[in-house]
């Protein structure tokens, strides 16, 4: 619900901060007094288009910022930081170039994030108000919501969803069966290709060791032979030298024993030569072996090179996308049976799902007649006595060949129509001219709706336009009603509607120094007295008409806040 409205150079308002209670508040005021201008300031809160018409002479920018409560409302924030005790900032500037800038508690939105969650916030009803009525997926959902048993709508969806997916796969299935035989072979072709290659993980690797060993062998010689004499072949080589060592250091102890100390090191010294020697040993023997054979070296280094330019940069992920072919191999080669297989199961749930529909449909059909009823009584007591009241039930049966007849909301598209004058033919609701007959309309809506959430705002404007008396009484009472599960706000002319709210504020419009303002106060008990009296007998106000004021606030237990 709207806890509070700040709005800063927008039209006549220069300067104006409000509070809202939960429950049902009216506004009145002097035609041309300024109520639109705040009704326009919560559009802009809530996502709809601003325009630069709207700022104040000689302003910059108009700034709007509201404060919301969003518990027992379906609000998911996504990337919104959640806001202290469920609360929610919106904050919204339109500048004199036709930008602006969006926040929800501090973060910086595009204004199509505000619009998405303006519609779970507040409910506009007045002359081009009605986005409900524009769209029948919303007159079904209306209806739906009226059903005693919600399990077909749940499972009519659940059962949709199911069967687009087998129907994705079956597509899947058929497109791959239609280039089975091509795939296969490509395939085939790749694995024996590779498979022939016999490919080891790292081989590629260890040839370009013997390519660059064969390179160089006659360096590597050299390098082997000069390593071996400063090792081991020379007179004075390091194993010759150590050995040498270890025999002074030897007959030196015998004259200083802390020599001995050094006889470890030595020792460690003379082993690592040793092994030293070993090696290069070795690789002498390896090198006066048969060398490999640089024809043959370059000759698989080409094989495997033109399969990475095919397959993937490393021998290892050539032979991983050959894994990923064997996969798709074997599920080709199993694609017919599984595709037999899915156009079974894919008959036994759609049968499935036409007996949800068609159980769906006959919900419908018993809850329309129930509604119909029950909207044309509401809207008899709101003054549209002869209206009638009608819901268009179209069925399109499902076919399991025509996929976009499989919908989660079953086989029927649901629209409300009416007629408000005798002899008038029934027309779509979204074509009703009248504001006032649109408003009456949704407050029948409202008042036989079961709507999920609760604390949602209700803003009503233009409900009174044409009607008095007993009608004014009757949807006094319905707003009164209505508050009990939502907070409502109403712009009226009434008196009879004046009085049945518990909050009551006065717009009024001043002129100061050529320049026009608009305020908004809350009524004090004295001052709503006399303001409803002056909504019974207009500017002159009389002592009967304070009397009735008096008792009309007495009768409805008006306060204010």
């Amino acid at each position: 619900m709207l806890r509070t409205l700040k709005i800063k150079n927008l039209a006549t308002i220069e300067g104006l901060e409000v509070s809202f209670p939960p429950e049902f508040s009216i506004l009145t005021g002097e035609t041309g007094a300024g109520k639109s201008i705040i009704i326009d300031a919560i559009r802009l809160i809530t996502g709809e288009k601003g325009s630069t018409d709207l700022i104040r002479t000689g302003a910059e920018e108009a700034s709007i910022e509201a404060e919301f409560e969003t518990s027992g409302l379906p609000f998911d924030s996504g990337d919104v930081p959640p806001g202290d005790r469920g609360r929610l900032l919106i904050q919204r500037t339109v500048n004199a170039q036709g930008g602006g800038r969006v926040y929800l508690n501090g973060v910086l939105v595009p204004v199509r994030r505000l619009k998405e969650i303006g519609g779970l916030l507040v409910d506009i009803y007045g002359q081009n108000d009605h986005i409900f009525l524009l769209h029948t997926e919303n007159h079904r959902r209306f209806l739906d919501d009226l059903l005693e048993d919600q399990a077909p709508v749940r499972e009519t969806a659940r059962l949709a969803g199911e069967i687009r997916r087998m129907l994705e796969e079956h597509a899947e299935l058929e497109t791959r069966e239609r280039e089975r035989e091509q795939r296969l072979d490509f395939l085939n072709f790749q694995l024996a290709e590779v498979e022939r290659a016999d490919l080891k993980p790292g081989e590629d690797q260890e040839l370009y060791r013997q390519r660059e060993i064969i390179k160089n062998a006659e360096k590597i010689a050299g390098l082997v032979e000069a390593a071996l004499s400063v090792a081991y072949v020379d007179e004075n080589s390091l194993v010759a030298l150590t050995a040498k060592l270890r025999s002074l250091l030897a007959d030196l102890s015998a004259y200083d024993r802390s020599v001995e100390t050094l006889a470890p090191g030595v020792q460690e010294a003379a082993i690592l030569f040793e092994d030293l020697a070993k090696v290069l040993l070795n690789l002498k023997d390896g090198l006066a072996e048969k060398p490999a054979d640089p024809e043959a070296v370059e000759e698989r280094l080409s094989v495997i090179e033109k399969l990475k330019r095919k397959y993937a940069p490393t021998v290892e992920g050539i032979l991983e996308k050959m894994e990923e072919a064997r996969q798709e191999k074997q599920r080709l080669e199993t694609s017919s049976e599984r595709l037999a297989e899915l156009s079974v199961i894919l008959n036994d749930k759609f049968s499935e799902y036409a007996r949800a529909a068609a159980s769906l449909s006959g919900s419908r059909k018993k809850t329309a007649l129930k509604l119909e009823q029950a909207i044309e009584k509401h809207l008899s007591v709101l003054g549209m006595k002869k209206s009638r009241f009608k819901i268009k039930l179209q069925t399109r049966p499902p076919c399991l060949d025509m996929p976009e007849t499989i919908r989660d909301s079953g086989a029927e598209e649901v629209e409300f129509l009416i007629s408000t004058n005798p002899g008038e033919d029934l027309k779509p609701l979204r074509r009703v001219a009248s504001g006032g007959e649109l408003s009456r309309m949704m407050l029948a809506l409202k008042s036989v709706g079961r709507e999920r959430e609760t604390c949602k705002t209700l803003i009503f404007d233009e409900i009174d336009s044409g009607i008095g008396g007993k009608t004014a009484e009757a949807i006094a009472l319905k707003l009164r009603a209505l508050a009990g599960r939502h907070q409502v706000l109403c712009i009226t002319h009434l008196p009879q509607i004046a009085a049945s709210a518990a909050n009551h504020f006065h717009v009024e419009k001043t002129v100061d120094k050529d320049r026009t303002f608009t305020r908004i106060r809350a009524l004090a008990p004295e001052t709503r007295i006399a303001e409803i009296a002056r909504l019974i007998s207009g500017s002159h106000v009389t002592k009967a008409a304070l009397e009735t004021a008096s008792q009309m606030l007495g009768l409805h237990g008006g306060k204010t806040v």
